[in-house]
């Protein structure tokens, strides 16, 4: 996984987490255990009620054992998006 990572360093991607997080950044680098760092981050926080709220984070490192999925995000269409008007149940955290 590491070497499909490498062409997402300097690029905006989206990270799942197991717990059921969505952080969003510029990945700024990463190690063999895919503990990930991430700058001009924000992580989205989904409401059935009030739509899409990101908290701003900056520069975060997320630890390799939680990391489910990582993403690259097309910016063009992110930035169409109407987070306000996206309504959706948080994603529950994986268990095994």
């Amino acid at each position: 996984m590491t070497s499909s990572l490498d062409q997402f360093v300097n690029h905006t991607v989206s990270i799942i987490t197991s717990d059921g997080r969505n952080f969003i950044g510029t990945l700024k680098g990463f190690d063999q255990t895919i503990n990930i760092i991430i700058d001009e981050s924000h992580e989205r926080v989904y409401s059935s009620a009030t739509g899409v709220e990101q908290v701003m984070l900056g520069l975060h490192i997320i630890r390799g054992d939680n990391v489910a999925i990582v993403g690259l995000i097309d910016e063009d269409v992110d930035n169409r998006l109407n987070l306000a008007s996206i309504k959706a149940e948080p994603l529950n955290a994986i268990t095994h």
